[in-house]
């Protein structure tokens, strides 16, 4: 258990950092969805279901939307 959890805490900082090099924007943004994909999964595996399901509808769905939607109506990449 403790090496499942220690696994998904590395993966989710080499995805922030992954989301924090990216120049593409939309590739950064699902860079940041995943990290709090994983965080919910890790919320999960840690006996919190509601925690995690709220950060998997809020966190990684309806933001990364929210942030896909604001990206395409503007410039997509940065200058």
């Amino acid at each position: 258990m403790i090496f499942i959890v220690s696994f998904l805490v590395v993966l989710m900082l080499v995805g922030a950092v992954v989301a924090s090099v990216f120049r593409d924007l939309i590739s950064a943004v699902i860079a940041a969805a995943l990290v709090s994909l994983i965080a919910s999964v890790l919320f999960l595996l840690l006996a919190a279901p509601d925690v995690a399901m709220a950060e998997a509808s809020i966190g990684a769905a309806l933001t990364t939307a929210i942030f896909i939607i604001a990206i395409r109506r503007t410039k997509r990449y940065e200058e």
